[in-house]
């Protein structure tokens, strides 16, 4: 009987530390410093699904065409913070009045969240979803973008770059570094 009791007991604790470890699901929009690591902040109210689509708009002569989707479960490396969050990922081409592609992420893959020209989603405030762009070469550009949900078939659009202090040593004269977006608000893009 006795070993009977002990093999129980071992297999509880056993039991109930995988269970303790097992990393929790959070609401999409919990503030990180409330976030034990490796938690996964879901999208659990849906949010994010109203935005996915392709859309398109023209501005300053150029048209620009957003691909939203939404990726489940992607992880983040945050200096100190390390999760799981449900995002949008915006791909984008700019097309100039003649056709030419400008720029085009359309078809690049972003193993981590940190790769250049990756626009992804922070969570959803107000109404909005709040995305960060890490720029293009030497991270010209980097910067907030805000989508505005504002009806079935229509995204408002929100851009102004950061400055970002570069020199001929790190960051050289060869590279583009065109912002194409377009840095300006009110933009409504039509879903396509």
């Amino acid at each position: 009987m006795k070993t009977i009791f002990k093999q129980f007991l071992t297999l509880s604790i056993v039991f109930i530390t995988i269970l303790s470890c097992k990393a929790q699901t959070l609401p999409l929009n919990t503030d990180l410093e409330d976030t034990p690591q490796n938690s996964y902040l879901k999208d659990l109210n849906n949010e994010l699904t109203p935005y996915v689509g392709t859309y398109t708009a023209n501005f300053d002569g150029n048209q620009i065409t957003l691909y939203v989707t939404k990726e489940d479960h992607k992880y983040f490396d945050l200096y100190n913070y390390k999760y799981y969050q449900d995002v949008l990922i915006v791909r984008y081409t700019v097309k100039n009045s003649s056709g030419t592609i400008l720029q085009s992420t359309q078809n690049m893959s972003f193993p981590t969240m940190i790769d250049k020209n990756l626009i992804h989603s922070h969570g959803t405030r107000m109404g909005m979803v709040v995305l960060s762009y890490n720029g293009t070469n030497c991270r010209i550009g980097h910067g907030r973008i805000y989508l505005k949900l504002l009806n079935s078939t229509q995204i408002s659009w929100r851009y102004f770059a950061e400055t970002t202090a570069v020199t001929s040593d790190t960051c050289p004269d060869t590279l583009n570094t065109t912002i194409y977006l377009p840095e300006t608000e009110n933009l409504i893009f039509t879903k396509q």
